[in-house]
């Protein structure tokens, strides 16, 4: 029972870490910095802010310029490696079965953690190292948690929660993690509750707040400086899963994408949401845009994000009767489900099925029944679409 073990605590740290970092590199309301920390130094911060928020609309070119810049002013401070290595994370979460960037990610996470390691031997009450090795460490361990290497992820976590703690406690970083801390109180009651496996995982962790966290972090979205944008990613996704408040998480999923429109994530966010709430015209409208960008080859639009926006406009023409442009996006979902190796995404098991069901209309049984053979080889059997594929075929003698 390792595997989820660690996969969700990695993913907490994760959450915990870098929302932190973020905090502390964005806020032009910070006090002067009698510590010397380059995090509370209020010029780089505008900087940093605007290179992030280049490298939250996918323009990589623009924010790994400025992070250049910072590595040859401060060669030996971890800040510059962590943010090169935040925008290949970025690159990753658009698609994250896609490896290619896990070499680099993780070079540069190491250079970051050995410049912080270097800092906090020199100085072991260095809350800035600290902080730096927890980042580091917490984001390894989600990317190997994504991979299945468990010992990896497992090794990375407990390096993270150890660093997290020193972290703590200096005066001047305090205003700064509310989000960390937000997060910490939603996340360290959620997985026990959904994963009771965990709690004696958890009793590590101080307890936490559902309520209190959901409230924290809607207190930051709506009015932090730069921690603002993370809020409100996480509030979107835990609206739209955890919490069941769709028109909520439409809302910030609209903010995002107007305000990055070049990041694929938000993107296909929005029209998710929007055809969740039933606003089908503008969720396949939003969904077409993110077609055209894939056949246009604009830089993170794959089939990952075609998969989704594909299904989208399929669903609306079969609702409409459009068998025929129906048919034609639910290929397209499959195509983009196996290129993005989603065989098991609900979607593709649904397009599968919509697509056996209209050959079966039309005669073809034999085609009929290799689509819901497909379903049958890639959902488990107590899947929904495995049982609906079997019915199918028995009630319908394919």
């Amino acid at each position: 029972m390792i595997s989820p073990v660690w996969k969700v605590i990695s993913s907490l740290l994760l959450m915990l870490v870098s929302c932190q970092i973020f905090a502390q590199a964005g806020d032009p309301a910070v006090p002067a910095n009698p510590s010397g920390y380059l995090l509370l130094d209020k010029g780089l911060q505008y900087r940093v802010t605007k290179s992030i928020n280049s490298m939250y609309d996918f323009d990589f070119v623009t924010a790994e310029r400025d992070f250049a810049v910072i590595m040859y002013q401060y060669p030996e401070h971890p800040l510059p490696d962590f943010l090169m290595a935040l925008g290949y994370w970025w690159r990753i979460e658009v698609d994250v079965t896609n490896t290619k960037f896990d070499k680099i990610f993780i070079q540069y996470l190491d250079r970051a953690n050995e410049k912080a390691e270097r800092m906090y031997k020199e100085d072991p009450k260095n809350k800035e190292a600290a902080f730096f090795l927890a980042a580091g460490y917490g984001f390894q361990g989600r990317l190997y948690s994504e991979r299945k290497s468990w010992t990896k992820a497992t090794w990375a976590g407990r390096n993270a929660l150890k660093y997290m703690e020193l972290s703590r406690g200096e005066e001047e970083f305090n205003p700064e993690l509310l989000l960390g801390d937000a997060l910490f109180n939603y996340f360290s009651v959620w997985i026990p509750e959904n994963y009771p496996i965990l709690k004696p995982v958890m009793a590590l962790f101080p307890k936490g707040n559902k309520q209190l966290g959901l409230q924290q972090l809607e207190t930051v979205a709506s009015n932090a400086f730069y921690t603002r944008v993370e809020a409100q990613y996480f509030l979107f996704r835990l609206y739209a899963s955890e919490e069941k408040r769709p028109y909520d998480a439409l809302r910030i999923s609209e903010y995002l994408h107007t305000k990055f429109p070049n990041n694929p994530y938000f993107h296909r966010s929005y029209a998710r949401h929007l055809y969740t709430v039933g606003r089908w015209t503008e969720s396949v409208e939003k969904s077409v845009e993110i077609l055209d960008r894939i056949e246009q080859r604009q830089y993170g639009y794959e089939s990952n994000s075609g998969r989704f926006a594909a299904f989208y406009v399929a669903e609306y023409n079969n609702r409409i009767g459009n068998k025929a442009e129906a048919k034609k996006y639910y290929l397209k979902t499959v195509a983009y489900g196996e290129e993005s190796e989603s065989q098991e995404s609900g979607y593709y098991l649904h397009s599968l099925i919509q697509l056996g069901k209209m050959e079966s209309e039309s005669k073809n049984k034999e085609l009929a029944r290799k689509y819901f053979d497909q379903v049958k080889k890639y959902a488990k059997r107590k899947h929904p679409a495995h049982k609906e594929a079997r019915d199918f075929i028995k009630k319908n003698k394919l």
